[in-house]
């Protein structure tokens, strides 16, 4: 028999109620550990109360000429973030390429999570917003 025991657990931010219960949804194991990366990413630094340097500077660097150059920063932040903030996952790759119409950038990432062989992949669109 397998063992179904959860390892990483987290709430679902669409705060969805569980049917036949008042309770809030819950995420589990990979794709807690997902969401969790994406609100790491996506959070700006002084954001979080009390922990002024967790975060990244995606949004200002949203409104940098959208470059290769850009593109390679951004890259490199999302690697320092997760090295810094993120210890359940690994990175296998990380691509950046600017859209078509010069945009946003669409992202590419491609972790592992845990003791997990296969890798996980996180697609991200990033825009800027006025």
């Amino acid at each position: 028999m397998a063992n179904l025991q959860k390892i990483y657990t987290d709430l679902d931010l669409t705060f969805n109620k569980l049917p036949g219960s008042k309770d809030v949804a819950m995420r589990y194991d990979d794709q807690a550990v997902i969401s969790s990366v994406r609100n790491l990413l996506l959070t700006n630094f002084y954001e979080r109360t009390f922990q002024p340097n967790v975060g990244s500077n995606l949004t200002g660097l949203l409104f940098e000429p959208a470059t290769d150059i850009t593109a390679s920063i951004i890259a490199d932040e999302i690697k320092n973030v997760l090295g810094n903030f993120e210890p359940r996952v690994k990175i296998n790759t990380v691509q950046v390429t600017v859209t078509n119409d010069g945009n946003g950038f669409d992202v590419y990432l491609s972790v592992y999570i845990g003791n997990n062989t296969l890798a996980t992949n996180v697609n991200l669109f990033l825009q800027r917003s006025r």
